[in-house]
């Protein structure tokens, strides 16, 4: 994927969700430092994070997606089957 192509879908690695994250931001011709500005992280952890460091704090990646307007969706990968709720787990996933 080119710095400015963005490619949305399934995220496998670190790597994967800092390059989706940083061609959309240039795709919106926003820099590290706007993007700190709003979000108040560090301009150097979005560029870590961006370059796919996998020991990125999750707060700080979330809070780093929602400031350029993105989410995380969170749903079961085609042909697994999703686990029927339970009563021992008061009908939570684990």
């Amino acid at each position: 994927m080119s710095d400015h192509q963005v490619q949305y879908g399934a995220i496998r690695s670190a790597e994967e969700l800092g390059k989706l994250a940083r061609a959309y931001r240039k795709q919106r011709k926003l820099t590290l430092e706007t993007i700190s500005g709003l979000g108040n992280l560090s301009p150097r952890f979005l560029s870590e994070f961006e370059r796919g460091k996998e020991t990125a704090e999750l707060g700080k990646v979330l809070k780093a997606l929602r400031t350029l307007g993105l989410e995380v969706v969170i749903q079961p990968r085609r042909g697994i089957p999703s686990r029927p709720s339970s009563k021992q787990d008061g009908g939570r996933h684990a």
